[in-house]
């Protein structure tokens, strides 16, 4: 038996790409609103099965195959269980009344003119002080989608903001894992890279919070002071509020600036929660589990944590507010995240991802064009592996002597993988970025994706840069020869 593997031919490599867009094009046809709830991840495992065919036909066994898929999961196992424990945290805050309380006093300090500019800005802070925009969709993000409805303004846009500044601050925190990956893969230091990015990021985030800023003008705020006069009403009527509530979400975002895991420290939020519930909202456990004995306090704390839980106050717009989903609420994301895992294992170790990768290689003759492919790469690999750390470490490796051959400095590549490849994850569905802000923020990324300013004029501003010759460092003898000697 001949255990040759071929290399696939571009066309036989893209024909699984080809046939996804397919079917996602044809489920948002069908099933519009609803095709992440089930037929996108049938038409990932379909493509799957497609790419299994062609793989097989190249001399790879279904054991090797089934090799690849696992290790891609495994790649999303830390992201599953994280989702898990954010599941659980929204339940306990919502029954201990802190993502009411954010909600509350936010409407205090935030109007619709300045409200979508300063979203983008406390997002920014908030994922620049933690590292992570994950964190700061799970905690700031939830309540200013609760704030942006009770003003009147579409969740999309709103999402939009808080995924701007969410992942400004991700790509320029040093405690953010992606904004080590990408130095690491491309062969400088962390704080060149930061201080590198700094030229192309400032400058899209700055357009990005000037475009909030005009827009916040032209939100008709007229009618809002009586909606959020009744909000606050109507939340203060079923829970109690007090600013002690806050001690929960500054405890775990004190926890993740101290370089805390953050599966352990979204853990010990979600416990807080369930204590300070005990504690502010012993009403609201009655109300959940039937007492306030041991028995009913256990029932309340343990049925937020893995289920949907709704309050009703005789006016549905407040309480589309007030629910959480749990555990459960996660499972349609995590389904999605494990149909796409297996989807991008099959392309990777068949090496049709590869290969559409090279293709991309041979057409990039400029500095411009390189920097043009390697961001579109990352784009390709968001779109196709569902993972922004192989859509970050794949160019990453595969760019690296080619940036080098050019006489480029490596700052330029940990600068676009982090441009485009950390970038543009939340803006495709079935991505685990945008599977999780998707899920996280209650918004669909269909709904959200042409709103994230930053996310979209990113990728932009470093291929502007390449062409124009902007800020691009180039090797100096003594940095080649320094290069030489580590390999």
């Amino acid at each position: 038996m001949d255990n040759t593997k071929k290399t696939p031919p571009l066309l036989l490599a893209l024909t699984p790409v080809l046939f996804l867009v397919f079917l996602l094009f044809s489920n948002v046809l069908i099933f519009s609103d609803n095709a992440s709830y089930g037929p996108n991840q049938i038409a990932l495992i379909l493509t799957a099965a497609l790419g299994t065919v062609i793989a097989v036909r190249l001399g790879h066994t279904w054991e090797e195959v089934l090799k690849g898929i696992v290790k891609s999961i495994n790649s999303a196992m830390a992201a599953i269980l994280i989702l898990l424990m954010i599941g659980a945290l929204a339940g306990t805050w919502m029954l201990s009344g802190v993502v009411p309380a954010m909600i509350y006093y936010g409407l205090d300090i935030l109007n619709p003119t300045i409200f979508l500019f300063a979203a983008a800005l406390v997002s920014a802070i908030v994922s620049l002080a933690t590292g992570s925009s994950w964190s700061t969709a799970a905690t700031i993000g939830v309540a200013l989608i609760g704030i942006g409805r009770a003003l009147g303004i579409d969740d999309g846009v709103v999402a939009g903001a808080v995924i701007s500044g969410a992942y400004f601050g991700d790509k320029m925190s040093p405690l953010s894992d992606t904004t080590n990956l990408a130095p690491a893969m491309a062969g400088t230091d962390l704080f060149t890279h930061i201080r590198y990015m700094v030229y192309t990021t400032a400058p899209s985030f700055l357009i990005t919070l000037l475009i909030f800023f005009i827009w916040g003008f032209t939100i008709d705020g007229n009618g809002s002071v009586d909606a959020v006069n009744q909000t606050q009403q109507m939340i203060s009527a079923k829970f109690h509020m007090t600013p002690w509530l806050f001690l929960v979400p500054a405890t775990v975002i004190f926890f993740i600036v101290r370089r805390m895991a953050a599966l352990p420290a979204i853990f010990i939020g979600t416990l807080l929660g369930g204590v300070f519930a005990l504690v502010f909202q012993p009403d609201i456990v009655k109300e959940i589990g039937g007492s306030n004995d041991l028995t009913g306090s256990y029932k309340a704390i343990v049925t937020a944590m893995f289920t949907e839980i709704n309050f009703t106050t005789g006016v549905a717009s407040v309480d589309k507010l007030l629910n959480a989903s749990g555990m459960q609420g996660m499972l349609s994301t995590i389904w999605l995240i494990l149909c796409a895992m297996i989807f991008g294992g099959v392309l990777e170790m068949s090496g049709m991802l590869k290969k559409i990768a090279e293709s991309i290689i041979r057409l990039a003759r400029s500095t411009g064009s390189l920097i043009a492919a390697t961001a579109g790469t990352c784009f390709v690999f968001n779109a196709t592996a569902s993972d922004q750390y192989i859509a970050i470490v794949v160019p990453g490796r595969m760019f690296r002597s080619t940036f080098k051959e050019r006489g480029l400095a490596p700052e330029n590549l940990s600068r676009t993988l982090e441009d485009s490849g950390t970038v543009t994850s939340v803006l495709i569905p079935w991505n685990t970025c945008g599977a999780y802000q998707s899920s996280v923020l209650g918004v669909a990324t269909g709904e959200y994706f042409m709103y994230c300013f930053f996310n979209l004029i990113s990728p932009l501003m470093t291929m502007a840069y390449g062409f124009f010759n902007v800020r691009i460092r180039k090797l100096n003898k003594n940095d080649i020869v320094v290069n030489k000697s580590e390999e």
